[in-house]
């Protein structure tokens, strides 16, 4: 059974690590989403690729060439940009795909159609070092970082994700790495047109939302997968292993803190504080750690606190919170004298040259046991002379090439993430597996992840309103209160 072609919607950081017309400063330079797929793609474990954003003006940056995917593209405008010998060259290979048009300086993206292409996809072939050529492809064994584009360069277009769905077919893939008020119209877009969805955390920020969402992917028998790769590092696996099979006993006590340099504020400063907040982007990692941990529990309130004023001083909305603290109490389903207290916070105003990117670490404690995990240091520190002392995690995305010279990070837990989604689309297609025994799986489905989605909108009403807001669950259907 043929892979699934695999839409990209999204075209920033974590998908391309390309922002702000530059590699990303973070940890993720080279993304996540873009390199993973392009090394599915080499094992064939997906097909066809194809990226959206909502300005075209970005993809000439962003790759070298993208003429492997042209017959999955339904439309296209081709051009070959670039003076010297390797223009030539190209210009003979891509001949006999059709009309060719070669643009002189000014550059300008005009293009001869070629007949069974539509004007949506723009493909062009470009020989600057470009991004994702220069940062992948020659570090990985010329790995093949081809892929359609939309909308067409030099135009924007904020429904630009439409077309791109539409050139798929039932049964493909999309993934979601967007702002978070952008998730659900998207992904219902997709569901809609029986299209498997991956979408970032968190999932949306309305727990209506969510719920709609889990209704029309069983309507339309799709699988909807959401990012929490956090459950795949192997410390949060082996404590939730241990959480799950009762040597911890009874949930209790569970404390998490998440946070990201002040330099993050750059790359999310279009939307942070307006569009979401830090708790959406940050405590989601643990909140749904915690709920995968305790199956058992139900969270039942939600008090929230938060920091101002860092922020707000490197130019965000004035609305923009710093360090947002949910306190959140928890009872067991079948016996609610049995209480436990989560204390989830994250800030995105941490100190420049903290040594890592991101401090991440939690405490459970249960009626039996406790654990206790840091995963910001983990044994491994580098020092050099410009960067100073860091700690690097390539337990995550493992960036150094194997012996051979290709991508070799396919044991790393952001890697994973993206596997198993695909793995499942398979099992799903090919009668293996069901969407019921898919949530049985404990994987982040919607289903498995809905009491993170109910405490992170009643801590944003709680901030807003002041007041602690309750969670109530009757006849399956969740609210708040």
């Amino acid at each position: 059974m043929a892979p699934p072609n695999v839409l990209m919607v999204g075209t920033g950081e974590y998908t391309t690590g390309f922002v702000g017309g530059a590699m990303s400063g973070s940890d993720k330079k080279v993304g996540v989403v873009g390199l993973t797929m392009f090394d599915l793609r080499r094992r064939g474990k997906v097909g066809k690729l194809s990226m959206v954003g909502t300005s075209g003006n970005k993809f000439p940056a962003i790759h070298e060439k993208s003429g492997g995917d042209l017959e999955y593209a339904p439309s296209i405008a081709l051009a070959v940009i670039g003076p010297g010998n390797r223009d030539r060259a190209a210009s003979e290979s891509l001949r006999s795909l059709g009309d060719l048009k070669r643009l002189p300086a000014p550059w300008n993206n005009t293009a001869t159609p070629i007949e069974g292409f539509s004007e949506q996809a723009s493909i062009l072939t470009l020989f600057p070092g470009e991004h994702l050529q220069k940062n992948i492809s020659q570090v990985y064994n010329n790995l093949d970082t081809s892929f359609a584009s939309f909308p067409p360069d030099e135009q924007k277009d904020p429904d630009a994700y439409k077309a791109a769905i539409d050139a798929l077919s039932p049964g493909d893939a999309i993934t979601i790495f967007t702002p978070d008020t952008t998730h659900f119209p998207i992904a219902l877009y997709a569901i809609q047109r029986q299209i498997h969805v991956l979408i970032t955390k968190p999932a949306v920020k309305l727990l209506s939302e969510h719920q709609t969402l889990l209704a029309e992917a069983r309507k339309h028998g799709v699988f909807v997968f959401v990012e929490h790769h956090k459950r795949f590092d192997p410390a949060y696996a082996d404590a939730r292993h241990r959480a799950v099979s009762g040597s911890l006993g009874d949930f209790n006590y569970f404390y998490s803190y998440m946070s990201q340099p002040k330099s993050q504020l750059e790359t999310f400063k279009a939307w942070a504080g307006k569009e979401s907040d830090v708790s959406y982007y940050l405590n989601s990692h643990h909140i749904d750690v915690c709920e995968s941990m305790v199956p058992a529990f139900k969270p039942t309130r939600v008090t929230a606190s938060a920091a101002k004023g860092i922020a707000t001083d490197l130019g965000c909305a004035p609305e923009t919170e710093d360090t947002i603290t949910l306190l959140v109490h928890w009872e067991k389903k079948d016996d609610t004298s049995k209480r436990a207290t989560g204390v989830y916070t994250a800030s995105w105003t941490a100190p420049q040259k903290a040594g890592v990117h991101s401090n991440q670490y939690f405490h459970f404690m249960g009626s039996k046991g406790e654990v206790r995990t840091n995963q910001a240091k983990r044994g491994y520190d580098v020092t050099e002379d410009e960067a100073g002392l860091m700690w690097y995690n390539p337990f995550y995305m493992k960036y150094a090439p194997d012996e051979e010279g290709n991508f070799a990070g396919q044991g790393g837990y952001g890697y994973v993430s993206f596997e198993k989604f695909i793995d499942a689309i398979a099992a799903l297609k090919e009668g293996r597996a069901t969407l019921d025994e898919l949530d049985r799986r404990g994987l982040p489905t919607l289903k498995n992840t809905i009491a993170t989605g109910a405490i992170l909108e009643a801590g944003r009403r709680s901030l807003d309103e002041k007041r602690p807001v309750e969670i109530l669950v009757e006849e399956g259907v969740w609210s708040l209160r």
